[in-house]
């Protein structure tokens, strides 16, 4: 089952095991410059705002509920990356082994193929929890970094879908996740010595395909210092007759405005402001883990910077909407990313 609870996805196997399951939000974040330099992991700005998507009316695209999901709101340009949180348990500390899959549009983040629901190891298509605590971004750039995600129109050619298909039908993020084998977990436990309130659910996401989207994709940005680490389990070892689905669609702040009657979080500042309050950049330190390849089909894709978005559009970094309530200096809450290894992580 997929849970909804402050503005975080929480998808359970209880079917397979009480501890089985993880933890999903969305962080609002820097864009990091689109440069010719590798930047460090920019911190959490706070969750992006989910709602059940079936709550409102879509009225010319009411078929998108019938895919079922969230709705979420990201200003053009602005950036996001993946907080994952494995299950815990009171008086457990060892974390239930959760393979995930992230797609944008029809294309997977990290092999650049076609969305499919499966796992798959040649290439390695999907990030495994605990072990992978954030991704920033497309697996698209050379080995141990990744392409930013960063919120773009579609029907312009800047969306990885976009690019990788020549089309623009679907849009929006896709999570799929599966549990470990519960056998396999009980052999992992017994070669190993280890001492919120939910206010809403809904069902997976049937596997449909869509024709039509709302106007917003992610395409990719600058450079990020990141490893996408390799599976250090055997792809038999997972449960893939077990898996829950989830599709995030993308509203841009006008269309959230419209549907949900809220304003959206606003756009983090610009980078001179930003470095101006002082908020640090990270570093993990995983030299025990091997990370995956670069996927060659990501390889390939460029960002709207590339493709000449700010030439074409003026206005590529703003998005004019009316906010209320707001005022001249905004200063985002801190959320650093966390994680329970502590001790790899460096503050910049």
């Amino acid at each position: 089952m997929i849970n909804l609870s402050h503005n975080q996805l929480e998808i359970r196997f209880p079917e397979v095991h009480k501890r089985a399951g993880v933890k999903i939000d969305f962080q609002r974040t820097l864009r990091v410059p689109d440069d010719s330099e590798t930047h460090y992991l920019p911190p959490g700005l706070g969750r992006f705002p989910l709602r059940h998507i079936e709550d409102f009316d879509l009225k010319n695209k009411s078929h998108l509920k019938k895919r079922g999901g969230v709705i979420m709101p990201m200003f053009q340009a602005d950036a996001l990356w993946l907080n994952f949180t494995p299950l815990y348990e009171q008086g457990f500390d060892e974390e239930y082994p959760i393979a995930i899959k992230i797609g944008t549009g029809k294309i997977c983040a990290i092999s650049g193929d076609k969305w499919n629901s499966s796992l798959n190891r040649d290439p390695q298509d999907y990030i495994t929890v605990p072990g992978q605590p954030w991704l920033d971004g497309y697996n698209a750039d050379q080995n141990g970094t990744v392409r930013q995600f960063v919120a773009a129109p579609l029907g312009k050619g800047y969306t990885v879908e976009e690019q990788l298909t020549g089309s623009a039908t679907v849009g929006g993020i896709q999570i799929q996740a599966f549990p470990m084998k519960v056998k396999t977990y009980r052999k992992l436990m017994k070669s190993r010595s280890f001492g919120a309130e939910v206010e809403a659910c809904y069902s997976a996401a049937p596997r449909l395909e869509h024709k039509e989207s709302f106007d917003m994709g992610l395409a990719p940005g600058g450079s990020i210092k990141q490893d996408i680490y390799e599976d250090e389990y055997s792809l038999e070892d997972w449960d893939l007759r077990n898996s829950h689905r989830c599709f995030v669609t993308l509203a841009n702040a006008t269309q959230w405005m419209d549907l949900t009657g809220e304003a959206p979080p606003l756009s983090p500042n610009t980078e001179y402001r930003y470095k101006q309050q002082g908020l640090p950049w990270f570093d993990y330190y995983d030299e025990d883990r091997d990370a995956i390849n670069t996927a060659v089909k990501l390889g390939k894709v460029k960002s709207p910077k590339e493709l000449g978005a700010a030439e074409k559009d003026p206005k590529w970094d703003e998005e004019l909407v009316h906010h209320p309530n707001t005022g001249n200096s905004i200063i985002p809450q801190f959320l650093s990313k966390e994680s329970k290894n502590k001790d790899k992580k460096k503050w910049w």
